[in-house]
């Protein structure tokens, strides 16, 4: 269902449009984490197979993770200018807007997976991958790769139907996948005994067969928008429009994400119990952190579809009504990490070493209680994204990631030279770098908003021109 952001109480229009995002988030989670909790629980006839298996996919997360940044840059680049149009009421360079969206995105996924499988082994050396798990990390990171162009085409189709208003419809998609994703994964692994590379083909078909569903609801519900006459498919200025939200975004994003590789190429220096530990923490800490970026980013829909109807107004009360829901949505994560750190970790291993679970729940205990500062940051940056003030966006967001990499170096110079152990207070100190971040990123993210500066990006300013 199409939904205009524009009209009714936008605290009462942020909680029924956001809660089928979030709920789509916790979905597409848990079938990440099932990924890791089959490979940690029923590959190999031993917990150190178990183990292993779990480090060979955490090894790769990053990686993985780079892709899925970049897909969701493009996802918000497109969202934004398309929930602009909507609001202005402009549908046939919406529709424009839509197209141009896809053809170019899958023409980027597929350069992407031409050289994502091309470099993959390269990539996985410079992550000092350990030698007892570099096959399998290798291995299941090329099937991911040859996934992208579903992984792409599905995130930006989603992207559209949010900027639509229509959180319903990705929720009811997302569902199908994870629940096809985490049977296919029992499946291929358990009985098939394909061990890591099951884990890998299971999100494959999922994602693709989610896809290509996606993309044919999408072309079915644009055409019930009638329009004077009909959009043209391609537009290199269309292009030009969405690129100058997505570039920044899709470079946001992937900065990020590079940052998180060289974290990882820390990570890595460690042995394989540390690597197993810190991957089952940082998917759990990725739960958290993307469920509070979905409600950013119903917040950014909203912000665009005002913006471009002219109502700067009503941005704010959508801003304090997110505030609230960011609110109640960190409280089970804070009483999970904190209150049953052990337990959380605990359910990817079958038998895990003290080694692991230690990592793992030191993890959580260090970033979890900083879960409000972040979801302020990600509510600002929301804003700032939605009205198009990409520069502010950008600034505030590379200041999370130069802290976070700086920081995980400079706080354990003895880990670098492997002077201490992992898990002593050397670590810890590591695990400091991600508040620490989040904090100066948060107030500089929020400065920005309550200076304004957003409400003089005027819609014109973002799209351009009226040419098509």
């Amino acid at each position: 269902m199409i939904t205009d952001l524009t009209k009714g109480k936008p605290s009462s229009l942020i909680w029924r449009f956001t809660l089928p995002m979030l709920i789509s988030i916790i979905f597409q989670q848990m079938y990440n984490i099932c990924d890791s909790v089959i490979a940690g629980n029923f590959v190999g006839s031993a917990p150190i197979d178990g183990e292993l298996a779990l480090a060979a996919v955490g090894a790769s997360y990053p990686v993985t993770m780079l892709f899925i940044q970049i897909a969701n840059g493009i996802n918000g680049g497109c969202a934004v200018v398309i929930s602009q149009l909507f609001g202005a009421k402009e549908y046939v360079r919406m529709k424009t807007a839509v197209s141009t969206s896809m053809i170019t995105t899958f023409f980027l996924s597929a350069i992407l997976t031409v050289g994502g499988l091309f470099f993959c082994s390269p990539i996985m050396t410079a992550l000092n991958t350990p030698a007892n798990i570099f096959a399998d990390s290798v291995l299941y990171l090329r099937i991911y790769i040859a996934g992208l162009p579903f992984l792409f085409m599905y995130n930006v189709c989603t992207g559209i139907f949010t900027a639509l208003g229509d959180s319903k419809t990705p929720l009811i998609f997302l569902i199908a996948s994870s629940v096809g994703n985490i049977i296919l994964d029992l499946i291929m692994v358990i009985p098939m005994q394909m061990g890591v590379a099951g884990v890998a083909w299971a999100t494959f078909i999922a994602q693709g067969i989610s896809a290509v569903l996606a993309a044919a609801a999408l072309f079915a519900r644009l055409k019930k928008i009638s329009t004077t006459h009909k959009s043209p498919l391609f537009s290199p200025h269309m292009l030009q429009t969405v690129s100058r939200i997505a570039i920044p975004t899709i470079c946001q994003q992937s900065f990020v994400s590079v940052g998180n590789l060289l974290i990882q190429g820390l990570v890595n220096d460690m042995d394989s119990a540390v690597l197993a530990g810190y991957s089952s923490a940082i998917k759990l800490n990725t739960f958290a952190v993307n469920a509070m970026a979905c409600i950013s980013n119903g917040i950014s829909s909203f912000t665009a579809q005002n913006v471009g109807a002219g109502k700067h107004e009503r941005v704010p009360q959508g801003y304090k009504a997110g505030m609230v829901f960011t609110a109640i949505c960190i409280v089970p994560f804070l009483v999970c990490y904190l209150g049953f750190s052990e337990a959380m970790i605990g359910i990817f291993f079958s038998e895990p070493s003290e080694e692991a679970l230690g990592i793992g729940v030191s993890f959580l205990r260090a970033v979890s209680p900083f879960y409000a500062v972040l979801g302020l940051k990600l509510l600002s940056d929301g804003v700032l994204k939605g009205a198009g003030a990409m520069k502010s966006f950008m600034a505030a967001t590379f200041s999370d990631l130069l802290l976070r990499v700086v920081l995980s170096y400079a706080l354990v110079p003895e880990l670098i030279a492997g002077k201490i152990p992992a898990a002593g207070m050397g670590f810890s100190g590591f695990l400091w770098a991600w508040p620490i971040g989040w904090g100066l990123s948060a107030v500089m993210s929020m400065w920005f908003y309550f200076r304004g500066n957003w409400r003089n990006t005027a819609f014109s300013e973002t799209l351009g021109n009226k040419k098509s």
